[in-house]
C-alpha cells in the first residue's frame, strides 16, 4: 500500500466539517496532520468527530504560512473566506502541495489564471471543490451526455430557490461583500451554474442578465440573478438564482432538454432524478430514479468524499483531477459575466478577459 499523503485543512468555518468527514472517509490514503484557523474554538469544533487518539496528533495553527513551513503537507484544502482563496492557494502551490479550493476558485479571472498557471508550473494538482459533480444523480446524467443520448442539446435551466436571512450573514461578516464573497450567484448558486455549463457544452459565447438586491439591505451584493446564456453549440441556458424564498430553501433543480431526451434533477442539492425520458428507450426510468437518488442531510450533499478520492488518485496517477482548475475558472467566469451584463445593461461576450467581484462595488448603493 502507498504511503499516506500528508493533509492539512486551512479554514474551519461552515463547510469545514464536510472536508474533515471526507478525510476520515479516505483515512487509508490521508494523514490529517494539521488544521488552521485564527479562531481556536473553530478548530476544536471541526476536529470533534475525529477519534480522540488521532485528534491529539493533529497540530493546530493560527497562521497557514507557519503550517506550510512546519508540516510540509502534500495535499491542502482551502475553506476560508472566498476572498482569500487565491492568495492562500498561490502560497500552498509555492510550498509544493496539491490543493482543493472551495468554490469559488477565486474572485477574479486574473487570480484564477494565476492559480492554474502556478499549479502547472509547480507540477501539483489543483481541484475546484464543485462536489455536486460527484452526486450519483449527476454522474448518471453526465454519462447520458457523454453517450450523446440527448442528441443535439436545445436548452437547459438551473433554478436555485433558497433562503438566507440575517442570522446567516451575522455569522460571518464577509458574506455578501464584494471584496470577500459576492452575492447569491457566487456563493449559493455557483454549483448549479457549474453543472449547467458543463452539461450543455462548456463553451459559452454570450450572457445577458439582470441582478438585484431586493430583500437584503444589509449586504452589498445581489440576492437575485436572472440570466440567459448562449452556448457555442447553438443551445441556450436559463439561470435563476435567489436567496429570497420564504420561509426556507425550496429547491435546486437542473433541467436538460435535447432533441432526443429530457432530464430533470432536483432535491436539496440536485441529488435526485425527477424526470428521465430518452428516445432510445434504454433503461427503466423508474428504476433509474430510484437507484440514482440520494437524500443528504443538507445542501452540501455527499460529494466531498468521492471528490477527495478522485484528487488522491489524481496525485497517485499524475493526472488531472476530475474537477480541475479550468472547471473552477469556467464557473467563476459565468458568474462574473452575469454580474458584468447586469451592471452594464448589455450582452457580454465570452471568454472574459479581466473581471472581478470588486468591479461591482457600490452596485446596489452599499
Amino acid at each position: 500500500m502507498s504511503e499516506k499523503l500528508r493533509y492539512a485543512l486551512i479554514g474551519c468555518g461552515r463547510i469545514a466539517p464536510n472536508h474533515i468527514a471526507a478525510v476520515m472517509n479516505n483515512a487509508d490514503e490521508l494523514e490529517l496532520c494539521a488544521v488552521c484557523d485564527p479562531v481556536a474554538e473553530r478548530m476544536e469544533a471541526v476536529l470533534a468527530p475525529v477519534p480522540e487518539n488521532q485528534r491529539a496528533q493533529v497540530r493546530r495553527y493560527a497562521d497557514y504560512r507557519e503550517l506550510l513551513e512546519k508540516e510540509q503537507p502534500q495535499l491542502c484544502a482551502i475553506a476560508t473566506e472566498s476572498g482569500y482563496h487565491a492568495a492562500i492557494g498561490l502560497d500552498v502551490i509555492a510550498a509544493g502541495s496539491s490543493l482543493i479550493i472551495e468554490k469559488p476558485i477565486a474572485l477574479s479571472m486574473a487570480d484564477a489564471r494565476r492559480l492554474i498557471k502556478a499549479a502547472e508550473e509547480k507540477g501539483v494538482k489543483l481541484c475546484a471543490c464543485h462536489q455536486n459533480r460527484f452526486n450519483k444523480s449527476i454522474r448518471k446524467i453526465r454519462s447520458a451526455v457523454e453517450e450523446q443520448r440527448f442528441g443535439r442539446m436545445l436548452h437547459g435551466a438551473a433554478h436555485i430557490r433558497w433562503n438566507r436571512g440575517p442570522a446567516y450573514y451575522e455569522q460571518a461578516r464577509w458574506r455578501g461583500t464584494w471584496a470577500q464573497d459576492g452575492g447569491a450567484l457566487m456563493n449559493q448558486c455557483i454549483h448549479n451554474i457549474d453543472l449547467l455549463r458543463w452539461m450543455m457544452g462548456d463553451d459559452v459565447t454570450e450572457v445577458m442578465a439582470y441582478t438585484d438586491n431586493l430583500n437584503h439591505d444589509y449586504i452589498q451584493a445581489e440576492d437575485l440573478g436572472m440570466a440567459l446564456v448562449k452556448f457555442a453549440n447553438g443551445a441556450y441556458g436559463i439561470i435563476e438564482g435567489t436567496t429570497n424564498i420564504y420561509p426556507h430553501n425550496l429547491e435546486e433543480t437542473l433541467y436538460l432538454f435535447g432533441e432526443n431526451g429530457t432530464v430533470k434533477a432536483g432535491g436539496k442539492s440536485v441529488n435526485i432524478i425527477e424526470e428521465w425520458d430518452f428516445k432510445d428507450g434504454r433503461g427503466d426510468p423508474a428504476a433509474i430514479k430510484q437507484h440514482y437518488g440520494e437524500n443528504p442531510p443538507n445542501v452540501y450533499g455527499f460529494g466531498h468524499t468521492p471528490l477527495y478520492a478522485d484528487v488522491i488518485d489524481a496525485i497517485r496517477q499524475d493526472r488531472a483531477p476530475y474537477v480541475d482548475g479550468y472547471a473552477g475558472m469556467r464557473a467563476l467566469e459565468m458568474v462574473l459575466a452575469i454580474y458584468k451584463s447586469a451592471a452594464e445593461h448589455r450582452p457580454v461576450q465570452l471568454p472574459l478577459d479581466e473581471c472581478a467581484t470588486t468591479d461591482f462595488e457600490g452596485r446596489f448603493g452599499r
